[in-house]
């Protein structure tokens, strides 16, 4: 069985300190997304978070990117910074209506990332499971939760990501909970632990490492050196892996995704 296809990339792409270090000198602003996409194998729209955006803005991305390239995009933080999830019916529908499934085939997996404040509450977080549609406008959706409390660290929640066929975002962060188990269709990584004073943004072992862990993820497996909080036991199944670095300052990101595509890829 053939093993899943590996993508590596960054959040956004207009960032005034990657011109000159990533962007040549003199690129047009309106071309940064074209080179973007020309070097690395996928993005993580980031600005959707904050805001919405017309449909044409959509179209124009999907028209700046080659074949195979996938967006990631990033849940409108008033659907998920919220008390009660399992009421966020009405702005889930706002945010995916805006126009999302224009980027159509590029169109990667939904990330609902929820604040570090929010702690796991078994019967609300279900109820904000039980509302993730399975398709847009005829597009199939892939789901990624990227919940930041250490309560979130349990089997239930585990059990439940899985029961909705829903990814658990596998967070490299200092501060936030590390959830390796495999519960979705795809394995998602935000690596944020990276450093600008390093060329590559990771150290060349360090970037081995998350190189090797993707691989066996996209055969199937798990990797062993990163622990299980509900280990499954079901037939392991190739998977598609998405890697996004994404650490502050963010200068080498850009350099740190490209050296995994050249590794893991």
């Amino acid at each position: 069985m053939a093993a899943g296809k590996i993508r590596a990339g960054i959040g956004g792409w207009t960032f005034e300190p990657w011109r000159g270090t990533f962007y040549p000198k003199g690129l047009k602003q309106a071309d940064e997304l074209s080179y973007a996409a020309a070097h690395l194998t996928a993005i993580e729209i980031n600005g959707t978070y904050y805001s919405t955006f017309k449909p044409d803005s959509w179209a124009k991305w999907r028209a700046s990117t080659p074949d195979g390239f996938k967006f990631a995009v990033k849940a409108s933080r008033f659907t998920t910074n919220r008390k009660l999830l399992a009421d966020t019916g009405e702005s889930m529908q706002k945010f995916l209506n805006q126009g999302i499934s224009e980027l159509g085939d590029r169109l990667g997996p939904i990330l609902w990332q929820f604040m570090g404040t929010k702690k796991f509450e078994p019967a609300d977080f279900e109820g904000f499971l039980k509302l993730l549609p399975d398709t847009l406008d005829g597009l199939p959706l892939v789901h990624v939760v990227e919940p930041r409390h250490a309560s979130f660290q349990t089997p239930e929640f585990i059990a439940l990501a899985r029961k909705y066929k829903v990814t658990t975002c596998l967070a490299d962060h200092g501060a936030y909970p590390l959830i390796a188990d495999v519960t979705g269709p795809v394995v998602y990584a935000r690596l944020q632990t990276g450093s600008d004073a390093i060329e590559t943004g990771y150290a060349p072992a360090d970037l081995d490492l998350w190189a090797e862990r993707f691989n066996t993820y996209a055969q199937g497996g798990r990797p062993a050196d990163l622990p299980a909080i509900a280990p499954d036991e079901a037939a392991k199944t190739p998977r598609d892996v998405y890697a996004f670095v994404i650490h502050e300052g963010k200068v080498r990101a850009p350099a740190a995704a490209i050296e995994l595509i050249k590794r893991a890829g």
